[in-house]
Order: C-alpha cells, then sequence, then structure tokens
C-alpha cells in the first residue's frame, strides 16, 4: 500500500484512488528491469519518475485510465515542476521516462496513441566536459608532485598510496565508471592479452585495452594486496587499505578530490572521478582517435553522448592556432 504525506494533518492513500495506473506502472518497471536489463539505479529513477507523475495526475483530475492521460496534463506536471526550479536535464530525464513508458503502454495495446508526441523537451545549455591537462596528469604518472620544489611524491610508498594511485591511472587508462571501477575483478583482468573486462551500465559487458605498465602495476598491487592485509574481499581488484573491504563510492570520490586539490593537478572546480573519465576521453580526441571507438571505450549506447568530445577538440585547436599562427 502506498501513503502519501501532505501535509501534517491528512494522509492520502493514492494507491487507492489509482490503483490501475500504480499497478501498470509496477508491471512496466518489472518489464525494464527483466526485461530490457536496466540497471536497478535506473529503474529505481523510473518508478520514482512515474508515481511523481502519477500522484500528480491523481489529485489534479482524480482516477483515470490511462488512455486517458492526455499531453495536456503531462506538460502541467512539467510547469510545475520548472516553476519549483527542476533544472531541465532534470526534467528530459522525466520526460524520457513517460515516452519509456507511454512506449510500453502501446506495445501492449493500452493506448492507441502515446501522448508523448505533443510534448517538447526544454532545451539544455551542453556545457563543455571539464578535463584535466595532459602535464597535471604526467605529474601523476611520474608520482611528482607539481606544486613541490622538493620533488614531493604525490602517492606514499606503502599500500594505501599503491591503492590510491592505482585508482587514478585506471580512470586515466581505461576511462571507466567510478560503479565499473569498484566492482572490477580481478579474474576479468587478462594479463596475456593485456586488457579488462568491464560490467557496464545495463550488465553489458565490454572489453578495454590496458598498457604493459598498468598490467605490471595491477599485479604488483594484487600482491601487496595478500602481503599487507590478513583478509581481504575475495575476488575484488581493489580494496580498502585499511579494511581489506570492497571500496565505496565516497571513499573513491574524496580520495581523487583529495589529491587533485592538495598537488593543485587542475584548477577545475569540479574535482570528481569523473573528470578523469572525461581526461581519458578528451586525450584520445585530441590525439586523433576515432570517435566510434572512443565510443566503445567509454560504453556509450549511442554516438551522440561521445560527440561533445569533439568539441573540447576544436577548442584545443583554437588554442594552438592563436599560439602558433602570425595572424591569430
Amino acid at each position: 500500500m502506498i501513503v502519501r504525506l501532505f501535509d501534517n494533518f491528512t494522509i492520502i492513500n493514492l494507491f487507492a484512488l489509482n490503483e490501475p495506473l500504480y499497478s501498470l506502472a509496477e508491471r512496466f518497471i518489472s518489464y525494464i528491469q527483466l526485461e530490457k536489463r536496466y540497471s536497478g539505479h535506473t529503474c529505481t529513477a523510473y518508478r520514482n519518475d512515474l508515481f511523481q507523475f502519477i500522484d500528480y495526475v491523481t489529485l489534479s483530475y482524480s482516477s483515470m485510465p490511462v488512455e486517458d492521460l492526455t499531453h495536456v496534463m503531462i506538460r502541467s506536471w512539467l510547469s510545475r515542476l520548472m516553476e519549483d526550479a527542476m533544472t531541465a536535464k532534470s526534467v528530459n530525464r522525466k520526460i524520457s521516462t513517460l515516452k519509456s513508458f507511454f512506449k510500453y503502454c502501446l506495445r501492449q495495446g493500452l493506448i492507441k496513441q502515446s501522448p508523448m508526441i505533443k510534448v517538447i523537451a526544454p532545451k539544455i545549455s551542453r556545457r563543455l566536459p571539464g578535463y584535466i591537462e595532459e602535464k597535471g596528469m604526467r605529474a601523476i604518472e611520474d608520482n611528482v608532485s607539481p606544486v613541490s620544489v622538493t620533488s614531493l611524491h604525490i602517492f606514499a610508498d606503502d599500500f594505501e598510496g599503491a591503492t590510491h594511485r592505482l585508482i587514478f591511472e585506471i580512470f586515466y587508462q581505461t576511462g571507466i565508471r567510478l560503479s565499473e571501477l569498484i566492482s572490477l575483478l580481478e579474474f576479468r583482468v587478462d594479463k596475456s592479452n593485456l586488457s579488462i573486462k568491464v560490467m557496464g551500465k545495463g550488465g553489458k559487458e565490454r572489453i578495454i585495452p590496458i598498457s604493459a605498465e598498468l598490467s605490471a602495476q595491477i599485479s604488483s598491487y594484487m600482491d601487496q594486496k595478500r602481503s599487507n592485509l590478513e583478509e581481504f574481499e575475495g575476488g575484488v581488484l581493489l580494496v580498502h587499505p585499511h579494511s581489506g573491504q570492497r571500496l565505496y563510492p565516497k571513499y573513491v570520490y574524496l580520495t581523487v578530490r583529495k589529491y587533485l586539490t592538495e598537488h593543485q593537478i587542475t584548477t577545475l572546480k569540479k574535482k570528481s572521478p569523473h573528470i578523469l573519465r572525461h581526461t581519458f576521453a578528451t586525450h584520445l580526441a585530441n590525439n586523433g582517435a576515432d570517435l566510434n571507438a572512443i565510443k566503445e571505450l567509454l560504453g556509450h549506447s549511442s554516438l551522440a553522448a561521445t560527440q561533445v568530445y569533439t568539441h573540447n577538440t576544436i577548442e584545443q585547436l583554437k588554442k594552438v592556432y592563436k599560439q602558433a599562427h602570425p595572424k591569430a
């Protein structure tokens, strides 16, 4: 039973008021989870979006079957969200959820036409993804702090330092996501073929080549893990340097931010693990890598998501032009 609290005095059982729509939404979530194999995070987001929409429809228009939902109701809900200062990006995600939901209803024969065809998504101002300059990444690879006159090492010469350094190296040399890093297993590192197998979004696997240096670094780390820890979570490549447990997202996030800030590796305000993924892709694009190859390495489902890195390449060309051409 789903209950919503709207003020200090009134509790409304919306499920009882509009059971058909809520039940249909649950069937849709089961479909994308079991048949489409969407990730748990995506299914939760879709479910929240759908239930928010149905809550709004139920309170504003009372109970109704799915075929009576119109583009006017959807526009009204989206307008309310934007009035509440929701960003265009978040609104577009909810539009994507509704498009998928009504497409499912169409295939099930529950509606004759999707009301989403008359819903226009708000424009998003595209920001170029931030990335770290190559000299900053060279400092990390050389393990020499760029802000120290005594050539102070960035990473300590112990197991904790080895863990932190490997986090950076894997992020930068493979471009994998944070969730993919912490779930990377030892047996998925193929040292003979110099590659790693990554479990990406939607349970999709992809193989990413690695350098001989990174392979050797991973082997060294695995040896150190066994000699420094009495117990650790088996199978997982990267573990917490003290507890031996699988790394958790916040630990990795804080680790990356700490090193990028303390050693002034970048002037970017945002210093997250995702910056290293952007850096991987941008450096590939700036050095002439094929866009389709970058798409496969990143695990993007659409080339449109990868094309943003061509803008950074153009910006790099403009910078070179201004510095080198006498008429610039």
